[in-house]
């Protein structure tokens, strides 16, 4: 089969298993400023106790050591923003993107689809990724034309916005490749900037040690004194980077039903959520992602924003 009738194809069937836009860069090792800043970033301890980011440094930097015959790296987004009765105005709540259920789920399984559906044409090889393995997911859906990375570190789509989750198949066939889209458009725009909280985001990057998400979620000790009045009412994660940027004004709902709000977590008032049983916390994220953080942590964080 030509390379490029398997690209319009892989295309059309990522779009018609929901994926809003899907772009394909060519397998390759990173390149020298992104591969520096990283190993700087890490250098100086700005990826707090997440020590798998300094783990496999050498894959992080060339997928093809992650998956040996890989020539292509097909780049997909999900949406996820939330519909208007999913959002909880004035009071306690999650962020955003951990409404509906766990999205590393969601989104492989339609990967593994994907590759299915690949696999029925033309014979390929390859493994699918969404934020579990040493990929540097946002630098390659800027490779591959999908949108660019803005001064918030999120991917942003183009008229579409920064609320998706993204995913890769790593593939050994080769494809015609899309033009990378690495230009910043945020202009002098500081609006993120200005709206975290904690100071994580700065003009020259960004520390993860100040940030909300990070000391929610992956922050296992005590939390810093005073962050509560940080928190304001998200006690499990941050917005605020995405809710301030001007590309997410028109962002549209999803209509992924599987990121729909359940209605037992809308039902949570604020003295539900500081009276949390264990068997409530299991019941309403058997199948979610804040099941990572854990119920004594999301008590911890409860307690901060008390």
């Amino acid at each position: 089969m030509q390379k490029s009738e398997l690209t319009l194809f892989i295309k059309a069937e990522a779009k018609s298993l929901g994926f809003l836009v899907c772009g394909i860069a060519k397998a390759d090792s990173v390149n020298e400023p992104t591969s520096a800043y990283l190993a700087q970033w890490v250098g100086e301890g700005r990826n707090g106790t997440m020590g798998y980011l300094q783990r496999n440094s050498d894959k992080r930097t060339d997928p093809r050591l992650l998956v040996p015959g890989c020539r292509s790296i097909v780049c997909v987004a999900l949406n996820y923003c939330p519909r208007p009765q999913d959002i909880v105005k004035g009071h306690l709540h999650l962020s955003r993107y951990a409404l509906g259920k766990d999205y590393h789920k969601v989104v492989k399984d339609r990967l593994f689809m994907l590759l299915k559906r690949i696999n029925e044409l033309h014979p390929v090889q390859g493994r699918a990724f969404c934020d579990t393995a040493p990929l540097l997911e946002r630098y390659w859906a800027a490779q591959s034309g999908i949108g660019f990375i803005g001064k918030n570190h999120q991917l942003i789509i183009p008229e579409a916005g920064s609320y998706f989750f993204l995913g890769e198949l790593l593939i050994d066939a080769e494809l015609d490749y899309d033009v990378p889209m690495l230009q910043n458009p945020c202009g002098d725009c500081d609006r993120c900037i200005k709206a975290c909280p904690s100071g994580a985001l700065k003009a020259d990057g960004f520390d993860a040690r100040q940030c909300l998400s990070y000391l929610t979620i992956e922050h296992r000790d005590e939390l810093p004194k005073n962050i509560g009045k940080m928190m304001g009412n998200c006690f499990y994660g941050c917005d605020r980077c995405q809710t301030s940027c001007p590309y997410n004004r028109d962002a549209c709902s999803t209509d992924v039903t599987d990121f729909w709000a359940a209605d037992a977590l809308l039902a949570m008032s604020d003295d539900d959520w500081h009276n949390l049983s264990k068997e409530k916390y299991n019941e309403l994220f058997a199948d979610s992602a804040v099941e990572r953080c854990g119920y004594q942590q999301l008590m911890r964080n409860l307690k901060a924003v008390e």
